[in-house]
């Protein structure tokens, strides 16, 4: 089964990137017009933050008590970020990638699963320490708009409730599993008229917060183990801010530092709060405009909107594919492996 639904991911992905066929040429040709160490320089930025995302898990696996190799989690975060864009459902398709995983190597998936959402919250925190300062700039120069307001809102919202979530865990794991249990509840009557079923198992909401808060709470007696990630989330941001100024400089397009934090700030703010997959569409939209405020013209802010998200959008989504198939054999030779040491 499992193998047929990676067969089905890996065609979806060929058929996505076929339909967005135009639009890679014209990435690619926009592309070639930039000063080509600048661009590489920028694509090398790009592999390091797939490892920067590795680390973050690696930091927050061991901060639950779970091993794992740097390598490996950087093979899962680029795999996940793939299935997350070919079949969207609100990052849960790509938990599913840690999950499985999680299930293959023997540690718990429950556990893989919260390392996610602490992902995330880290994720979250790294971009608003980023977006006070875009938001300060935007205001200085009365390019503020209702949208990012709005946008910034939500952000902050999910950043509160996955913050209570994982604090509810750290204190208790029976009330973390009432609580998600009544979330899935609602969710349950919400769907029922339309699937006629429960959706969520509100019995293993309770199985898995157990779980998933043996990990907290081990967390909790080490605090300082949360500052790596949480470090690592800001270098993340970072590395993101240097590739598009990278961007700027390859086709000699004048900048300032202002420009730069506020414009990645927009773009980010709506590859997170958008409601297509990585912000498809909306965040070249979003760019675009913010980069034409800042008195940049038309032409120039198409090509830096082409451009970067070239970089860090198409490249990670094409190596995203190439992580699936190569964690699956990698899963193959391993199983393969195990199942003959047993026979021995």
């Amino acid at each position: 089964m499992r193998k047929f639904i990676i067969a089905v991911v890996l065609f979806l992905g060929f058929v996505f990137v076929v339909a967005k066929l135009a639009e890679i040429q014209s990435i690619a040709e926009t592309l070639q017009r930039g000063i080509w160490w600048f661009l590489g320089l920028a694509l090398i930025i790009e592999f390091l933050w797939f490892i920067n995302c590795g680390a973050s898990f690696r930091a927050i696996y061991r901060a639950m008590g779970i091993e794992e190799q740097l390598g490996t989690l950087s093979l899962i975060v680029s795999a996940a970020n793939f299935v997350n864009v070919i079949a969207p459902s609100a990052g849960v398709g790509g938990l599913a990638i840690f999950i499985s995983e999680a299930r293959r190597r023997n540690y718990s998936p429950a556990r893989a699963a919260v390392a996610g959402v602490l992902f995330l919250l880290f994720d979250y925190l790294g971009l608003i320490s980023i977006l006070l300062v875009g938001l300060v700039i935007l205001i200085r120069r009365n390019d503020l708009t209702l949208v990012v307001i709005i946008a910034s809102a939500a952000l902050v919202g999910l950043a509160l409730l996955f913050a209570f979530l994982l604090n509810l865990g750290m204190q208790s794991a029976v009330a973390l599993g009432n609580t998600l249990a009544k979330m899935a509840h609602f969710i349950n009557r919400i769907l029922h008229p339309f699937i006629h079923r429960e959706y969520l198992s509100e019995m293993r909401a309770h199985e898995f917060a157990h779980d998933a808060a043996d990990g907290l709470i081990k967390m909790r007696s080490d605090p300082k183990s949360l500052l790596m990630p949480l470090f690592l989330a800001l270098t993340n941001k970072t590395a993101l801010i240097i590739i598009l100024t990278l961007v700027f400089l390859a086709f000699k397009i004048p900048i300032s530092i202002g420009t730069i934090i506020a414009c990645f700030s927009i773009s980010y703010l709506f590859v997170i709060i958008s409601p297509t997959p990585s912000g498809i569409g909306v965040v070249e939209g979003a760019l675009t405009l913010a980069l034409t405020s800042m008195y940049i013209s038309l032409e120039d802010a198409a090509v830096i909107t082409l451009s970067y998200r070239g970089i860090t959008f198409w490249i990670p989504m094409l190596l995203g594919m190439v992580s699936l198939r190569v964690l699956e054999k990698v899963g193959i030779k391993a199983n393969s492996n195990n199942n003959h040491e047993n026979n021995v």
